[in-house]
């Protein structure tokens, strides 16, 4: 049985690991608002881009289409866009991802594709190095944080834009974790090359409306494709930093109550010890009496 001393040392350790995951739940907090609010007024305008995208493949011509909407018609070659955390401590927000990594990299490699991998955040990263290292085309970190910038995401978008115009990949696909709700994250496959486009979205949104474009719809393409593959990126990196706000606020919500309910056994513990060891020795001390 460990001594009063050992036990009350253990109780103080606990509490200080208490005082920071408090600290910790409420800095997240205080940054979750800020970019939930930015996740979420991102999602408009990267619909409206998609639905665009959508609306000027309807209606250009296949054969002269852009090879950003279209593909280079090959797919041997598949690059995968990581988004984890640069920080841990945030539940399993990392994990997911890397999990999710690991099933497409062998479905991928199973049909006798060839992967390669830029990795945006160490966590997965690291995780994934020993295994998949040989793959990682880059490992980009101190992109993510409260404050998500625009200029990251085209320098990544141009970076996307530059290997597959040298033929360095055929298909490009996003994995990151799309934030639901303050305790709901979904991990999210996103193809950016070639271009997503849903036939029966114009429908749906009222864009089956026949519009004159000028200039003719494949000009429009040419500059809008390169921005959508930016903007796309830009709405994963908000959709992934609020995600990881909102999974380490919970992570450490979680952590502060197990401490005090372990703090409440501790201290339960340490007062039936020091109780034993008061009656121990008030019974030495009346044996004592009772045998002079």
């Amino acid at each position: 049985m460990p001594s009063l001393k050992d036990l009350k040392t253990r109780i103080n350790s606990v509490k200080s690991t208490q005082k920071i995951t408090s600290a910790m739940k409420m800095v997240a907090a205080a940054k979750l608002r800020r970019a939930q609010e930015s996740a979420e007024k991102g999602r408009p305008y990267t619909d409206r881009m998609q639905q665009i995208i959508n609306s000027l493949a309807m209606k250009a011509d296949p054969s002269a289409a852009p090879a950003l909407l279209v593909g280079n018609g090959n797919d041997k070659t598949h690059l995968l866009v990581i988004m984890s955390a640069d920080r841990g401590l945030c539940g399993g927000f990392n994990g997911s991802i890397t999990r999710q990594t690991r099933t497409e990299v062998a479905r991928l490699q199973g049909e006798g594709k060839t992967v390669k991998l830029l990795m945006v955040g160490r966590k997965s990263a690291d995780a994934l190095r020993r295994e998949l290292g040989d793959l990682y085309l880059d490992s980009l970190e101190g992109i993510q944080g409260t404050a998500v910038s625009y200029a990251d995401a085209a320098s990544i978008g141009e970076t996307i834009r530059t290997g597959f115009e040298n033929g360095d990949f055929d298909v490009v696909t996003v994995i990151f974790n799309k934030f639901k709700s303050a305790i709901s994250q979904e991990v999210t496959l996103k193809r950016l090359i070639p271009a997503e486009v849903d036939a029966d979205a114009e429908e749906d949104t009222g864009l089956g409306v026949s519009y004159e474009y000028e200039p003719e719809e494949d000009e429009l393409l040419a500059v809008v494709l390169p921005r959508n593959i930016s903007t796309q990126i830009y709405s994963a990196l908000l959709e992934s930093s609020a995600a990881e706000l909102a999974a380490r606020m919970t992570a450490m919500d979680n952590a502060t109550r197990n401490a005090g309910e372990l703090i409440d056994r501790l201290t339960l513990v340490y007062n039936r010890t020091r109780q034993a060891t008061i009656t121990k020795e008030l019974i030495e001390i009346i044996s004592g009496a009772e045998a002079v």
